[in-house]
This record gives structure tokens, C-alpha cells and sequence, in this order.
């Protein structure tokens, strides 16, 4: 059994990395191959976790469009797959490399598992080019691994077939634990011991991120407008990393910069993130990820988006959908940070933990792989 597991972005590979550890662990062969669709972002996560990849395709460029990214992976991973016959090739998500890789195996003939399967919002442009990646990776793929009960119905109303959808959870919370026990063990780094030195923790601190395209301009404006009133009416502490992007940065940093209580920061490595999101009573985010890891912490989280793929966060109320709407980011901010919310446990829809000892299990006992 040959297996290729793909990825390229940081996200994708907190929720890889899970599989690959626990492929590791049983002794079973695989190669790792990564775009570097991030560069900086995931060769931190790489180095966390111990992964060595088999194939570095470094696709990023400067300004680089979708679709001029998108025939890059096409074609240096078509020059892979001609070189190796893999029974299965492993993606994740919803980004430009786990589309552009699940087509180009498919060209090849080799089959395709998508992680993290059946996410929706049927909306093309919300989130953007997300929710049309995961479709298209949707058809594409023989196996799904599905996070949740509803991300296996969206998947039957497709017509998948029922026999090839597996619920496992999602891999970020296996990602999660995984770090919070090394945290606990005494692992530190530079940036928490910054922050350690920076924030001042008895206060209650609010976590602040975003980076969705769909939110530059006004919509960014907004949530700054919502963070700084936040800021004057608590006795809080702010802490924003701020998205690289300069769609995020120009905004950012003339809306909240010089404000004492507001800590805007560089974006930091996944363990410190983890290490202050543990530390956190409110995150206002725009990220999937967030929406998934917060809950197993006990945090609430205002999702400034639209919509969400992640429903069962918003029906369980460990999410609420605020959008970019600025007096509905006050409003429900000022009501959560009223709440003890040690006092209310939050039970987390998205998993329990073990999504990764799941999907290699079916992975490994099942002979469709090799037919």
C-alpha cells in the first residue's frame, strides 16, 4: 500500500499532522508532500510536529493569482504521480492545493481521500474560493472522511454513496491535544514567553483574529470599529495577531494601533497560539479552525462571517454568527464577557479526539486501496 498525503497551507497541516503521527506510529509507509502554499506559517508547524516531507514543491510567488497557483500544483504534482504509482492520496479541506492535487490524481488515475469532508455553505462566494474548493474536492474523492453527522448528510444529498463516508470528528481537536500535553509537559518557546512578559493575564483577555477575503475593506473597518469600542467599555485585554495580508494590515493598524489595552501583535506559531487561545474568555475570529478548537477549551467565539460551513458550533451555541456588523459584535460581546463561563461546559460537536486513530484505521483494514 502506497499512500501520498498532500497538504500546503498551516491549517492543513495542524489537521494532517494528527494522521501522519499516528501512521508513524503503527509503521506504515507514507510519502509527505507539501506545496508551501504558506511557506513560513507551515514550516513552523512542520518543525512542531517532526514531519519531514518526501516532496517540497514551494509553489508560492509574490502576487501569485488563484489560477496561476492552481496550474503550478497542477503540474509539478502531475510530474510526482507520473514519477510514483500510489494506491491512495490523502488531502484536506477546503484550499487550492487539496483541489488542484485531488484533480491531478485523479487524471492519474489514483484514488483520492478528502479529509475533513462535507462542509458547506452553498454559497460560491462565502467563504471565497473555499466553499467551491471543497466541492470540487468532493466529487473528486472516493473516500470522505466526514468530521460530523451533518457534514455526512450534506455529502448524501450529493449522492455520495453512503459506504464511503466515514465520520471521524475532526483531526484539529487530536492536533489540539497533542499540544496541550506538550504545553503541560513544560514545552515553551520565545513567543510565549513574550507574551507571558507582555499581556497582563489577570485581566480577561479577548483573542482577536481574521483574514477572509471576502471581509477586506468595510467589513474590516467594522470589526476594528466593534474592537475599539470593546476596548473603552472593558476592562479587558485585546490581543489581535495580524494576518500578514495587507488588505488586514492597513486597516488594522490605523484603526486600533496605540490603544493601551490593544495588543496588536505579529502572527505567532501554532503552539503559542494554542498556549494564549487556552488562556482566552472570548475569541473574535473569522477561522474554521477556531470554531472547531474553542469549544474543547470552553471559549465562545463571535464568528465575523456571513455564514458558516460549521453549523453545529452556532445550533450547540459555542459559536455565534455576528457577520462584520459592528453593534452586533458590541451587543454580543458585552453579553458573553457578563458571563462566568467556567460555570457553563461546553461540549465540543466537532470531536472527541481520536478522528486520526480513525481514519487510519479504516485506511489500513480496508482492501479498497489496493484495488
Amino acid at each position: 500500500m502506497k499512500l501520498l498525503i498532500c497538504f500546503g497551507t498551516r491549517p492543513e497541516a495542524i489537521k494532517m499532522a494528527p494522521i501522519c503521527l499516528e501512521l508513524t506510529k503503527r509503521h506504515i509507509a507514507f510519502k509527505l508532500c507539501v506545496t508551501a502554499q504558506h511557506r513560513q506559517m507551515l514550516d513552523q508547524v512542520l518543525g512542531f510536529f517532526q514531519l519531514v516531507t518526501d516532496y517540497d514543491l514551494n509553489v508560492m510567488q509574490p502576487n501569485q493569482s488563484l489560477n496561476m497557483l492552481s496550474s503550478r500544483i497542477l503540474s509539478e504534482m502531475d510530474t510526482i504521480l507520473e514519477k510514483e504509482d500510489f494506491d491512495l492520496v490523502l488531502v484536506h479541506g477546503d484550499t487550492t492545493t487539496s483541489t488542484m492535487v485531488a484533480l491531478a490524481a485523479f487524471h492519474r488515475n489514483c484514488k483520492v481521500a478528502h479529509i475533513e469532508a462535507g462542509l458547506r455553505t452553498y454559497n460560491k462566494q462565502s467563504p471565497f474560493p473555499e466553499e467551491l474548493n471543497r466541492q470540487l474536492t468532493g466529487k473528486i474523492s472516493d473516500i470522505h472522511f466526514a468530521p460530523t453527522e451533518k457534514a455526512k448528510q450534506n455529502l448524501l444529498k450529493e449522492y455520495i454513496n453512503e459506504n464511503n463516508i466515514i465520520i471521524t470528528g475532526n483531526t484539529v481537536i487530536d492536533a489540539l491535544h497533542i499540544t496541550l500535553d506538550k504545553i503541560k509537559k513544560g514545552y515553551s518557546n520565545t513567543s510565549i514567553e513574550y507574551l507571558k512578559a507582555t499581556i497582563n493575564f489577570n485581566k480577561q483577555v479577548v483573542l482577536v483574529t481574521g483574514h477572509r477575503r471576502e471581509s477586506f475593506g468595510t467589513g474590516f473597518e467594522n470589526v476594528c470599529e466593534a474592537i475599539l469600542e470593546i476596548s473603552k467599555k472593558h476592562d479587558v485585554e485585546i490581543v489581535y495577531p495580524v494576518h500578514l495580508n495587507p488588505h488586514v494590515q492597513n486597516v488594522v493598524y490605523e484603526k486600533l494601533s496605540g490603544i493601551n489595552n490593544i495588543h496588536l501583535i505579529a502572527p505567532l506559531d501554532y503552539p503559542s497560539f494554542m498556549w494564549l487561545m487556552s488562556k482566552s474568555v472570548l475569541i473574535i475570529s473569522d477561522s474554521g479552525g477556531i470554531q472547531e478548537e474553542a469549544p474543547s477549551l470552553n471559549i465562545p467565539v463571535l464568528v465575523t462571517r456571513e455564514t458558516t460551513e460549521r453549523e453545529e458550533g452556532i445550533i450547540s451555541g459555542c459559536s455565534i454568527l455576528v457577520g462584520t456588523h459592528t453593534k452586533k459584535i458590541i451587543q454580543e460581546a458585552n453579553r458573553t464577557l457578563a458571563i462566568d463561563g467556567t460555570k457553563n461546559k461546553m461540549i465540543n460537536p466537532y470531536g472527541d479526539g481520536f478522528a486520526a486513530f480513525k481514519i487510519v484505521d479504516f485506511v489500513q483494514k480496508n482492501s479498497w486501496v489496493n484495488d
